[in-house]
């Protein structure tokens, strides 16, 4: 079962990662990617490592971002893969069985090729443009998720992605996702995340045990 919602790890420095991550786990996300850029290899491990830690404490879902093999060492939930990542066929035979492969797609061709790779979920957008992500590929707006998925018929749930707001959870789950990935919304306010379970009708396991007080 892939959560409806998944926190999208983003700051400024490795640190602000680690600590939005523990922010978004403390607040009741069921499920976070660390996706981190521009970094080696070896400090994503070891920052990988401190974040496994803290997602076991909350019983909080770790997806790794591109780097499937720090998702092994490091006993990840599973590997979100980029489109011009490793294929995922190959990512699969790295990992263990109970760990899950996500990708990434902007058109129907794109979901019907990882649908025969054989992924868990598909990550699909953008909604709209967002600054979270460079090279941003062509924004699909509400139109453009209906065209896709008049036309795409799987029980593999379709996460929608890019610049998403609480406003857009009800007319995007009547399109047919079946649930969102936000990284901006809730980075600002991570009391958010309620917020986005119950649009998402998801009744999260987590308690809110804490509330963050947003900067003016």
């Amino acid at each position: 079962m892939i959560p409806k919602l998944h926190y999208i790890s983003q700051g400024s420095s490795p640190k602000a990662h680690i600590e939005h991550i523990q922010k978004a786990c403390q607040s009741g996300a069921e499920l976070v990617q660390l996706r981190l850029k521009d970094i080696s290899e070896k400090k994503i491990l070891k920052i990988a490592e401190e974040v496994r830690e803290i997602t076991s404490h909350f019983q909080t879902r770790l997806i790794i971002n591109d780097h499937y093999k720090i998702a092994v060492k490091v006993k990840a939930d599973g590997v979100h893969l980029g489109k011009t990542d490793t294929c995922p066929l190959i990512v699969r035979k790295a990992l263990t069985s109970w760990q899950i492969i996500g990708g990434t797609a902007n058109t129907l061709e794109d979901c019907h090729t990882l649908l025969d790779k054989q992924v868990n979920y598909i990550g699909l957008g953008p909604l709209r443009y967002t600054s979270t992500k460079q090279n941003l590929s062509p924004v699909l707006g509400f139109e453009g998720f209906k065209n896709i998925f008049e036309n795409l018929v799987t029980p593999t749930p379709i996460i929608a992605i890019g610049g998403i707001v609480l406003e857009d959870v009800k007319p995007l789950l009547e399109i047919g996702l079946s649930g969102i990935a936000v990284s901006g919304e809730i980075t600002k306010d991570f009391n958010s995340i309620a917020q986005f379970h119950k649009a998402l009708n998801t009744g999260s396991n987590h308690a809110q045990r804490y509330e963050f007080k947003t900067e003016e």
